[in-house]
């Protein structure tokens, strides 16, 4: 039996897929931010990492085909004094020189209403991988994607802070990863 290929048919088959694929965003750095928030000796801090690659592949029109990756340089996170981001790069908070990158990887991005997304996946720091979901906003501005959002953890719980400084009086053991990411086709 012979197959026949109706070109009509290819079309809407080949639009379909198109329409269900998501886009490969370029990510603009110097509009972007990843930081850390926390307090210290009860007082917040915010400290933002210099070095990191974001990788978004994006569907507006049907999220759940998007992906999203994060890669953060360890050794990049500035607290605003350059003997102290040298500390925090020691073995006992990030052990940059055994652990270089933290990673997020999503393995689902669902619609949450207008403008807002929720996103679950895999965060990765210091050798110690957890699921873990968030709500992130999203907007057009520009003709660009803003994406924004926040990702409350327990340092302890990746073992940033090993030793005396596991004691959440000097640093809480709340965090919040704060970001926000500008793409445009």
């Amino acid at each position: 039996m012979k197959t026949v290929q109706h070109p009509l048919l290819l079309t809407l088959l080949g639009l379909a897929l198109a329409a269900s694929a998501a886009t490969l965003l370029r990510v603009d750095p110097a509009t972007s931010n990843v930081s850390a928030v926390f307090k210290q000796m009860n007082v917040p801090v915010e400290a933002k990492f210099k070095n990191f690659k974001i990788v978004i592949d994006y569907n507006e029109a049907t999220p759940d085909v998007s992906k999203a990756a994060v890669d953060v340089d360890t050794s990049s996170l500035d607290v605003g004094d350059a003997e102290m981001n040298k500390e925090v790069a020691k073995k006992e908070w990030f052990n940059s020189a055994q652990f270089p990158k933290a990673t997020f990887v999503s393995s689902t991005i669902k619609s949450a209403g207008p403008g807002k997304l929720n996103v679950t996946g895999k965060l990765t720091i210091k050798g110690k991988t957890t699921d873990v979901r968030f709500t992130l906003t999203v907007k057009t501005d520009a003709g660009k994607h803003v994406f924004e959002g926040a990702l409350p953890i327990k340092r302890l719980a990746y073992n940033i802070g090993e030793g005396e400084w596991k004691d959440t009086d000097m640093v809480a053991d709340d965090v919040t990863i704060k970001f926000r990411v500008t793409a445009a086709q």
